[in-house]
């Protein structure tokens, strides 16, 4: 069926002088696009769709209702995910022969790498705009050479014909990430550091004195370089890792009320209120204002840092801080509509997938979403 012969139908259909014959080519026509769609809308949008479309669409015999709505509801789901739109015609906003076109809504990307390099003169330099052909910037009298690598990687080069001083006064530079950003740097140390989105290290441009200090907000993968002369020290709100060479995970983000320290190989001292202990390979620590303790225990340490993989993997996590990861991820804005305070999910999804695959898969655990512009609201 060719786009006017559908139009003509669905003219005759508002009419209310389809034919039986007309009819049952237009219930054809819906069954054939929904077996032939390998997409659907969740159950909010299937039905914003199909209230939209009855309102559109006066019915000259209520008895019509029964039997041929529930195929214009498909239809209209299936045409949305499709692009294709669906037809309609309003006696009372439009002229009698005018056509207009739902249209299928905008997908939400992922995000990707995005950076902000601060020098110590104040210098912002946004990282997207450096290829690794260009030396990004010198520090220190020359003695740190800032070059970006072939994979995008910030690194930091000690020139080896410029004596190092040993001085105390150490140049500082911040990288930070903005919502839907991520990127990756070398220290001057070797110390590899994965910032998530909405992040930010402070870091000195060569780590001179006895102790390798850096300061973090939000999120971050350490693969710490060996030294046990030199500890590595990571201040976050609340709390103090030393380590002397490990890998772990730091999440301390200021609009969240627990800082959690998560290992993955080696040991950490985790320090916070007059309080010390030291983690294990598999353990995390929890610190929160409200409590005087720092709090242990073992967790899924794949689900800690899924998201320095490409990942989102939930272990038994609870839908607000699922939905804070979107809210950094994606850009989007989330507002809640019901008790939703014992949802948890298990299981995950890549993290290169638009927004609305995500939500698809979050859906499985009986949560449904309805995305308005870039704000999802959350139904229980």
């Amino acid at each position: 069926m060719n786009e006017s012969e559908l139009l003509a139908l669905l003219q005759k259909y508002q009419e209310g002088t389809l034919s039986n014959e007309d009819k049952d080519k237009l219930d054809a026509w819906y069954l054939h696009k929904a077996t032939n769609s390998k997409m659907q809308l969740n159950a909010y949008e299937l039905e914003d769709s199909y209230q939209h479309l009855k309102s559109k669409l006066p019915l000259v015999q209520e008895t019509r209702v029964v039997s041929l709505w529930p195929r214009v509801a498909v239809a209209a789901s299936i045409a949305l995910v499709l692009g294709i739109g669906i037809f309609y015609v309003a006696k009372s906003e439009m002229p009698k022969n005018s056509i207009q076109v739902v249209e299928k809504p905008k997908e939400i990307a992922p995000g990707g790498n995005r950076g902000i390099l601060t020098l110590s003169n104040g210098k912002q330099i946004i990282l997207s705009d450096i290829s690794s052909k260009d030396i990004i910037a010198k520090e220190d009298q020359d003695e740190v050479t800032i070059k970006m690598d072939a994979n995008g990687v910030i690194t930091y080069v000690i020139n080896p014909n410029v004596a190092n001083s040993e001085k105390d006064d150490n140049s500082f530079n911040t990288l930070s990430t903005p919502t839907g950003g991520q990127y990756n740097i070398v220290l001057a140390d070797g110390t590899k550091v994965f910032l998530n989105a909405v992040s930010s290290i402070k870091y000195p441009t060569q780590f001179n004195g006895d102790q390798r200090i850096v300061e973090l907000e939000g999120e971050a993968y350490f693969e710490v370089a060996k030294n046990k002369n030199k500890p590595f020290l990571v201040k976050s709100d609340n709390q103090t890792i030393e380590v002397l060479g490990t890998h772990f995970n730091v999440h301390a983000y200021n609009n969240e009320s627990v800082v959690k320290t998560t290992l993955l190989e080696g040991s950490v001292a985790v320090s916070s209120k007059n309080q010390k202990t030291i983690l294990k390979p598999g353990q995390q620590s929890n610190v929160s204002e409200g409590s005087n303790k720092i709090g242990v225990k073992e967790v899924d340490t794949e689900a800690a840092i899924a998201w320095k993989n490409g990942r989102f993997k939930f272990d038994n996590a609870d839908l607000k801080s699922v939905m804070k990861q979107l809210e950094r991820w994606y850009g989007i804005k989330v507002e809640y509509r019901g008790d939703v305070s014992d949802v948890r999910f298990n299981g995950g999804t890549f993290r290169n997938k638009n927004l609305s695959e995500v939500l698809k898969v979050l859906e499985l655990s009986n949560i449904k979403f309805k995305v308005e512009g870039k704000t999802i609201i959350v139904y229980p």
